[in-house]
């Protein structure tokens, strides 16, 4: 599992200006199972994002594809995390060590 740090790197103009690709491109995310929660942090920097994949190298050939990324706005922090403990509903990614 993986928690995906969002930090923009340009005026919140120029994020909104992407805003629409970035959501459908997590859309698509979200259909292949690769991500299960995202957001905007508070204040308005950036974002984080849980995600599940085989790999790290998964995971950085998604957030390369962000058209955050590839717009120049955002950079990424990638945590990898073994999720021993979940809620009830998430027990399908609970991993043991």
């Amino acid at each position: 599992m993986f928690v995906l740090e969002l930090t923009y790197t340009a005026p919140l103009e120029a994020v909104d200006a992407v805003l629409k690709e970035h959501v459908d491109w997590l859309d698509e995310q979200y259909r292949q199972g690769v991500f299960i929660a995202s957001g905007r942090k508070h204040p308005r920097d950036g974002g984080v994002i849980i995600a599940v994949a085989g790999d790290r190298a998964r995971i950085e050939e998604i957030t390369a594809d962000d058209p955050f990324v590839t717009a120049g706005v955002c950079a990424y922090r990638v945590t990898e995390f073994t999720a021993t403990k979940t809620a009830p509903a998430l027990e399908a990614y609970r991993e043991p060590l």
